[in-house]
């Protein structure tokens, strides 16, 4: 089953363009933002295991059509140019926002460190890395790769899944760059949630209570 309606292609146009930011826009975004301390590195023997250039405090906002959509922070962002496999690294984190025409965070991506190998076009992101997209779904897992050449994203990680509906656990997953159709290799557990309801008057609103259903044998399980 696919579904279709503004939001999915709001997230499709919107990291589309995020792609955009992160693979075309951060190399001369070290020089763009205000408050960063830039250091070129030169002069060391094993150049290849030195970073050519070290920007700290990264924060930006960046508009598209007069209009802020993303924020991206990165409290340490090294380049490796010399390196065999030249890369960005980034040891304390990558947090990448979107917002909505009214500044409020339409999705995200983040993750405690991130790896951009530039020649391959392919980012990787480790460590309690937390996407959300504008369907309300949260993904969470323990290791990401985002391929912009093959624009699909993937893991081979246990990754656990909160849609408006339902949890679903497993372990492995490859995803179109929406992030809306995804086929999760190995199924450990779907559960369903219930949503209680309270008396009005409550301050606690609707709770919701994941309900866990038997567990089934390993299967595939795709999403449209």
């Amino acid at each position: 089953m696919t579904k279709k309606g503004g939001n999915t292609d709001r997230w499709f146009i919107g990291l589309s363009r995020l792609g955009l930011v992160l693979f075309v826009a951060f190399p001369v975004l070290w020089s763009a933002c205000s408050g960063s301390k830039n250091e070129v590195v030169k002069g060391f023997d094993n150049a290849a295991e030195v970073p050519t250039l070290r920007t700290l405090g990264v924060e930006t906002l960046i508009s598209d059509s007069g209009i802020t959509r993303y924020r991206i922070k990165a409290p340490e962002w090294l380049i490796y140019e010399n390196a065999k496999e030249p890369y960005w690294f980034f040891p304390k984190g990558l947090y990448v926002e979107k917002f909505d025409s009214v500044f409020a965070t339409e999705a995200l991506i983040q993750g405690d460190t991130a790896t951009y190998f530039k020649n391959k076009q392919l980012w990787r992101l480790d460590k309690n890395v937390r996407i959300e997209n504008t369907k309300q779904e949260v993904f969470l897992t323990s290791q990401i790769f985002w391929d912009q050449r093959k624009r699909e994203i993937y893991s081979d990680s246990f990754i656990h899944i909160e849609t408006p509906d339902e949890v679903i656990e497993g372990y492995g997953f490859t995803s179109n760059e929406q992030m809306t159709r995804y086929v999760i290799r190995r199924t450990s557990g779907i559960f369903p949630i219930k949503r209680d309801t309270v008396p009005a008057d409550s301050l606690q609103g609707d709770t919701l209570v994941p309900q866990k259903t038997p567990a089934a044998p390993p299967k595939q399980t795709k999403k449209s």
